[in-house]
């Protein structure tokens, strides 16, 4: 059973961090934590194949689902991790709805798709019946496209109607630079396309998600009261960094001064 894809099936909001460093530890802890998935970043990171499939040997381990985000419009890796077994991937920088057919179809088996047939992992290395695994257990993979470029928006009402995927994830940042004002997240430009997209979204069914690196209570609370069900806040390198320094800060104070 995909977990992830029983809480989007109830609309039960979900919350999630990103683990982009290559220890598997580093899952193990989050699913410890008490984080309902785990994205597991391959588009801005070194991580290989071997360290993702710890990764999500990690998750599992501690009961959260993992998520991967694969490199932008990358088939190879694609056909890869899916053969791992992940509960959910993520496409990044979607545009058109021609990428995004293209993107879904490679996640599909014929007829519904284009997905070369090689499962390893994902069968539980013949412990599932490959049969079962193409005919319905394949469905169960939740399917997200991010929304980071201002084109996408404006093919949103084509792209939502494509079958087979799960949900929609804003990346601000991105969004805000291809308006040309990058950073300005909580501008006017931006969060008029953000705002546009989230109604569009909404009004078809599908769980929307958001990826924010501000940990400050009134932004996570904008988030949500906007209506974001699918919340990834922060990142193990920002904890670990965040954590080294304050503690730094407090040797500084109470011990190097004293």
């Amino acid at each position: 059973m995909n977990i992830l894809r029983e809480k989007i099936k109830k609309s039960e909001k979900t919350c999630g961090t990103l683990v982009s460093l290559t220890d598997p530890a580093l899952c193990e802890i989050m699913g410890i934590v008490g984080y309902d998935y785990i994205w597991i970043d391959m588009e801005h990171t070194y991580m290989s194949y071997k360290e993702v499939l710890c990764h999500l040997n990690a998750a599992r381990s501690v009961g959260a689902a993992s998520v991967v985000r694969l490199p932008q419009n990358d088939l190879t890796v694609t056909k890869k991790i899916l053969e791992m077994g992940p509960e959910g991937i993520i496409f990044p920088m979607m545009r058109t709805p021609e990428e995004v057919r293209e993107m879904i179809g490679a996640t599909l088996y014929p007829p519904h798709g284009t997905r070369g047939f090689g499962p390893m992992r994902a069968i539980r290395y013949g412990e599932t019946d490959c049969k079962y695994y193409t005919d319905e257990e394949s469905f169960e993979l939740c399917r997200f496209m991010q929304i980071e470029h201002v084109e996408c928006v404006e093919n949103l009402e084509e792209i939502v109607k494509i079958p087979y995927i799960d949900g929609f994830i804003f990346g601000p940042n991105d969004l805000s630079g291809s308006l040309g004002e990058l950073g300005n997240v909580f501008g006017d430009k931006t969060m008029d396309q953000i705002r546009r997209a989230l109604k569009i979204v909404k009004e078809n069914g599908k769980y929307v998600g958001l990826a924010t690196g501000d940990l400050r209570p009134e932004t996570l609370r904008f988030w949500s009261e906007l209506g974001i069900d699918m919340m990834t806040v922060g990142a193990d390198w920002n904890f670990v960094f965040d954590a080294a320094k304050n503690t730094r800060n407090l040797l500084q104070k109470y011990h190097m001064e004293a």
